[in-house]
């Protein structure tokens, strides 16, 4: 925990206030007995009415200063913590953002997206109610049996009796607690899960006619989240009934024991009373031990998984913000013996592969799903980083390079096109934030979208839903590309982007980007495609089992021959048919 609320340090003067008045507004509880038993018995049982009125004002008086205490002290107090909370969730934000994806990979996303939300608040809120009642709770009990040795030694003593045993009971209880309810946020984020998965493929769970089944997966989960709260709950609800039990046996001993004292003349009435007023205090604070603790044990399971994002510093993306002037020295590619695999997997996804690409040249990738690909790919901006050989661009070590030149100087366009909500403009200028209009529109061209936009309602200000639903495959594609050229790359990376194109389309999506100076690299499953580039690595198993020009692999490789000769086939085919 030490760690989450190191955050609070910047408004440590809002929580000294706000401690400083729930202390006042406390001193003010715990005077008022010792005010009543001077109204009882040097006013009423003195039969004196100027003592009632003077102690009685200043009761008034100081009730007065207890509730503007409470006021200024809950402002304070929500400071603090909604401060807390923002820069907790900024810190959670900006260390997710600083992931290499090995480390972010160890993250579930509904877990983190758990600890963003839920578990902020359950911290932030702890950090409200501590500065409001959770610590003014125990330091109520624990006045109140200071102040009661006060008014008379002899009857405090049985108010004590069971601080051992509830000492004992409640460190016993704060521990389970921890533990359950750490379960519970667990539960939580398979309950995220199973939602993120179901709303990202809700159009497929309709086309499937999967909603009953994916129900029932829902429903599985959810009760085993139910199981656990009830499980947690039910045990932190046999600390109300305990800590009063215990108050109630102390309380009538007091009255007890303390009845005897009056009448014997070893304590006046209102010492009884008082005592009486203390050991009803002391229960009504008990009574906020269960909450206490049950919001104690949440935020400290919370507070511990947050923990394990924040202190998830080995392999962090250092990004320099000073440009060093690397990103003009052009796109030249090598790769030199490169190898990788996943962290706790020993089978290697790429094995010793070896290529070269000088700048502007077009490079083919082609190879089976799961030959690595698109991990070859995101080896050369350090996404992952190699675990074996070197990579070299403009001659210089990938790893020799700033993060944020290297990254600068490529432009990728993922397998699977991603739009963010906004507009086609928004989602163009992402690529880069300076870019004009004019530049904007330009790389639209050149990506062959333009016509398209220029056909919506409001053009380039047409806005783009979630993930870009309101929009086609191609049209998704054509973007992201555009979005990669805004860039103006050294390198750029097409990871099967154009598999949603139509063939003419396509062809003319090449012939712009042959005006390009940057280098290219694609993933295709296209010969036709593979025959317009410069090389072609063909990949099988990690290994590089072909490497050169299309006339070169057809000389060189059966598999290359294979692949020419089955698409070939299928083209034949496909003209006898429209042709019939």
């Amino acid at each position: 925990m030490k760690t989450v609320f190191s955050y609070a340090k910047p408004y440590k003067w809002p929580i000294v206030i706000a401690l400083f008045l729930m202390l006042l507004e406390l001193s003010v509880e715990l005077i008022q007995p010792l005010l009543i038993a001077k109204i009882i018995d040097d006013g009423i049982l003195a039969e004196n009415v100027n003592v009632i009125w003077t102690w009685g004002i200043v009761m008034m008086a100081l009730s007065f200063v207890a509730f503007f205490s409470g006021i200024i002290n809950s402002y304070f107090a929500a400071h603090a913590a909604q401060s807390f909370g923002f820069d907790l969730r900024q810190a959670l934000f900006r260390q997710v953002q600083a992931f290499s994806m090995a480390t972010f990979l160890r993250f579930p996303t509904s877990g983190l997206i758990t600890r963003l939300t839920s578990d902020v608040t359950m911290v932030q809120n702890v950090l409200f109610m501590g500065l409001r009642i959770m610590m003014r709770a125990p330091l109520l009990v624990i006045g109140s049996l200071i102040m009661a040795f006060v008014v008379n030694a002899k009857l405090a003593l049985y108010l004590v009796m069971g601080a051992p045993f509830l000492f004992f009971f409640l460190y016993f209880m704060a521990k389970k607690g921890v533990v359950y309810f750490a379960r519970v946020q667990e539960r939580l984020d398979r309950v995220n899960r199973v939602m993120q998965e179901n709303l990202q493929a809700v159009r497929l769970i309709k086309a499937y006619l999967r909603g009953t089944y994916e129900a029932s997966r829902f429903s599985k989960v959810a009760d085993l989240l139910r199981k656990d709260t009830v499980t947690a709950m039910r045990m932190m609800e046999l600390i109300l009934p305990a800590l009063l039990f215990v108050m109630n046996i102390s309380l009538m001993a007091v009255l007890w024991f303390g009845a005897i004292e009056v009448r014997d003349g070893g304590a006046q009435v209102g010492e009884l009373v008082a005592i009486v007023n203390y050991a009803m205090r002391m229960t009504g604070a008990f009574s906020m031990f269960a909450f206490i603790i049950v919001a104690f044990s949440r935020a400290k399971a919370s507070s511990e998984r947050m923990e394990e994002v924040l202190v998830a510093n080995e392999d962090l993306e250092i990004h320099n913000s000073e440009s060093t002037g690397l990103r003009q020295l052009g796109g030249e590619l090598r790769f030199e013996n490169v190898s990788f695999n996943y962290p706790g997997k020993p089978e290697p996804i790429l094995d010793r592969v070896s290529f070269h690409v000088s700048a502007g040249e077009k490079l083919a990738i082609m190879g089976a799903t799961g030959s690595g690909k698109s991990t070859l790919l995101n080896l050369i901006p350090r996404i992952f980083e190699a675990t074996e050989g070197e990579i070299y661009v403009s001659g210089i070590g990938v790893k020799e390079w700033p993060l944020k030149d290297l990254r600068d100087t490529i432009g990728l366009v993922p397998q699977q096109s991603i739009l963010f909500t906004g507009s086609i403009l928004e989602n163009l200028s992402w690529g880069d934030i300076e870019a004009q209009v004019d530049e904007l529109e330009e790389a639209a061209k050149k990506a062959q979208i333009h016509e398209s936009i220029d056909l919506f309602p409001q053009k380039y200000g047409t806005r783009v839903g979630q993930k870009g639903v309101n929009l086609s495959g191609g049209q998704k594609q054509r973007l992201s590309i555009a979005r990669a050229l805004v860039r103006k790359p050294s390198i750029l990376i097409l990871d099967d982007s154009t598999s949603a194109l139509d063939v003419k389309t396509e062809m003319a999506l090449w012939d712009a980007l042959d005006g390009e100076e940057a280098t290219m690299l694609v993933v295709t499953q296209k010969i036709r495609t593979a025959q317009g580039a410069d090389k072609i690595l063909l990949l099988d198993e990690g290994q590089v089992v072909g490497y050169g020009s299309h006339a070169d692999l057809m000389r060189q490789s059966a598999l290359y021959r294979k692949i020419a000769e089955s698409q070939s086939e299928e083209e034949v085919a496909s003209d006898a048919k429209d042709n019939s």
